[in-house]
């Protein structure tokens, strides 16, 4: 059954500007069990930061991250995007084409609004796959 995006995106994401650094972005992730963060100024996307991006761009490479900015590591535009009215078909199709595990959600010409993850999608179009089981597992700490 498909649904759209608003029905299955994760609503409460966390989001920091550009000029954070990337210890700061780090402990925004670890408060709110995440793996990612959206960059951005108020209703403008900048960009993506995930914590892919801060072992593979940043501490692997020897940048600081006391100091280093998101905006220095972070998937900056073009970035794919998904609108709250898509469906989660078509989420599918640009995870496929594009090869990316989560998608962020903008409303009005790029405002952000949520993120929808490759788990999201598998537990509502397959919550008995094993990705749907995992995704919706407790966090282990």
């Amino acid at each position: 059954m498909t649904l759209r995006i608003r029905d299955v995106m994760s609503g409460d994401t966390a989001s920091v500007e550009p000029m954070t650094t990337v210890a700061q972005a780090a402990r925004l992730m670890r408060e709110h069990d995440i793996g990612d963060v959206l960059v951005a100024y108020d209703c403008d996307l900048f960009g993506v930061l995930t914590d892919r991006d801060i072992v593979l761009r940043g501490v692997a490479e020897g940048h600081d991250p006391e100091v280093t900015p998101v905006g220095a590591l972070c998937t900056r535009p073009p970035l794919v995007t998904l609108d709250p009215e898509d469906t989660t078909d078509h989420a599918v199709e640009l995870m496929r084409r594009h090869a990316v595990r989560r998608l962020p959600v903008v409303e009005h010409g790029g405002c952000p609004v949520g993120m929808v993850s490759l788990g999201d999608l598998a537990a509502t179009e397959d919550p008995r796959s094993a990705l749907a089981d995992i995704s919706t597992a407790a966090p282990t700490h």
